[in-house]
């Protein structure tokens, strides 16, 4: 308890720290990530992320994903179809704009360990209905979670994780984004885990950082 009392203290200073910044130069997302088994080859994905223009108070964007996943091997080798509902609030000529987004997407993720490495490749294919738009696009993501004080992820161990993805355009521009973050994980128990970290996103004619807070749920629904 002490170890997750000290982690929400550094995760909430953070957060007060940033809510200080200056606007637009740095923003943060909170997110929650639901992953829980419903039978022994399906899986039910529910996801929120909540983010800031700044530390908090300024909705940039708020995302709402879920899905319905099957491993083709034993937890592992998952394709998943799901949607997502995303509601933005970008800034133009410095007033506030509304968009609503409706996404359709499908993912394969596979993973692999090497020694104290475990590796992540997810390939997600969206096909995105804007306000006045239709839009196709590529995701990939490499991801590495390297416990720290345990060689497994086991409960009370805590983590390093360090993730890079590219997203491609299927019309033109190809080239939409790329993301690199780096993060500290703490295992909770077997089907729970927080993280904290920095994100950098790169476009075309633009460059921002995000402090990014996640929670990881994976308990299931089932016991088979």
């Amino acid at each position: 308890m002490k170890i997750l009392k000290s982690m929400a203290l550094a995760i909430f200073s953070l957060t007060a720290t940033f809510s200080f910044a200056q606007k637009n130069d740095l923003g943060a997302w909170y997110m929650y990530f639901g992953n829980n088994k419903i039978s022994k080859k399906l899986n039910f994905h529910n996801e929120i992320q909540y983010r800031n223009f700044d530390g908090i108070g300024d909705l940039e964007q708020l995302l709402i994903r879920t899905g319905i996943g099957y491993d083709l091997t034993e937890n592992n080798n998952n394709v998943l179809l799901g949607y997502g509902f995303i509601l933005s609030q970008p800034y133009v000529n410095g007033e506030k704009k509304e968009n609503i987004e409706h996404r359709i997407f499908q993912q394969y993720i596979t993973k692999q360990k090497f020694g104290r490495f475990y590796l992540q490749h997810r390939y997600r294919l969206e096909e995105r209905f804007l306000a006045d738009d239709f839009r196709m696009r590529f995701r990939y993501m490499l991801g590495v979670n390297i416990p720290i004080n345990n060689k497994e992820m086991l409960p009370k161990t805590f983590y390093g994780s360090v993730y890079n993805e590219i997203f491609l355009n299927l019309n033109s521009p190809t080239f939409d984004r790329n993301r690199v973050y780096g993060a500290l994980g703490y295992v909770i128990n077997k089907n729970m885990r927080i993280e904290a970290g920095y994100m950098n996103q790169i476009q075309e004619n633009k460059n921002r950082g995000q402090i990014q807070i996640g929670f990881y749920n994976n308990i299931p629904f089932t016991k088979d």
